[in-house]
């Protein structure tokens, strides 16, 4: 069986992008933390289940929760960036960039004691306004970005960026590892996990990452440690289309992720990133 990506976005429920124009960053210390506790409770369905994963943490978490970046890699997972604060790259020039990632990556290899050489970027806003995002983490070191959502969608996508593994940066080892996507009578659709795992009933998701296997090609699959976490506040400020995104099915998400992790086979993201490397 092909070893799919197994991956965590690290944001607490009042960070998510949907959410951004109706809370103010500078409440945000002032809110309910809870992305430690739901983070322990994947790292015990991961143990449960014998996975390892890729947790892009938050350099905001990271400063405020250590510990829990330590916890995930003594259990043997990877920690890679999320930026600093959940800014959306083409908000970014390359300078402001720069200094955003290297700020996130400093208090993330202090509090984890390991390197970190993988990217996601905050609601997979790495497109086509900002192709010198690859260029820049290339040059920083960074072996893998997971940016790039292949689709069409009304809050990210850059459809014009190939489906699968590819090397962004000519004549560098830099890979891109965009986010599973399937083909339906010539479409192609957003499956690598998040709300479309949480709300579409899980065949669809199994169905897409069988077709990715199929290909040979491994599946890259996200999700958020506040999807499993039907206690959290509610936004009651939010568009409806938000809010129903948000909250659908928070109670049977865990469920959902149980089935993936026994019906597939799963690794860290770098661990796939090495892997198609060498076939490119």
């Amino acid at each position: 069986m092909v070893r799919n990506a197994l991956s965590v976005d690290v944001e607490d429920w009042f960070q998510v992008g949907a959410f951004e124009d109706v809370i103010d960053r500078a409440d945000w210390d002032s809110l309910e933390l809870r992305v430690e506790g739901n983070t322990d409770r994947l790292l015990s369905l991961f143990d449960e289940a014998g996975v390892k994963a890729t947790f892009f943490v938050l350099g905001w978490i990271a400063e405020r929760r250590p510990a829990l970046v330590r916890r995930i890699v003594s259990g043997g997972h990877e920690v890679a960036s999320h930026g600093w604060a959940h800014d959306r790259v083409f908000r970014f020039d390359a300078k402001s960039f720069l200094q955003d990632i290297d700020r996130a990556r400093k208090i993330l290899e202090d509090a984890g004691g390991a390197a970190v050489s993988g990217y996601r970027a905050p609601s997979f806003s790495i497109d086509g306004r900002t192709p010198w995002a690859h260029e820049i983490l290339s040059r920083q070191g960074y072996r893998y970005s997971s940016s790039v959502a292949p689709v069409v969608h009304d809050h990210y996508g850059w459809p014009e960026a190939p489906r699968f593994a590819y090397r962004p940066v000519a004549g560098e080892d830099f890979v891109e590892l965009p986010v599973t996507t399937a083909r339906l009578a010539g479409r192609t659709l957003a499956a690598g996990g998040g709300g479309f795992l949480r709300i579409l009933p899980y065949r669809f998701s199994r169905w897409a990452l069988r077709q990715a296997n199929a290909l040979g090609q491994p599946g890259i699959l996200y999700f958020h440690p506040w999807e499993i976490d039907p206690g959290q506040p509610r936004v009651r400020d939010a568009r409806l289309r938000s809010r129903l995104r948000h909250y659908t099915n928070l109670a049977g998400m865990e469920a959902k992720l149980s089935r993936l992790l026994r019906d597939f086979e799963w690794t860290r993201v770098d661990a796939v990133a090495e892997a198609v490397r060498k076939t490119l």
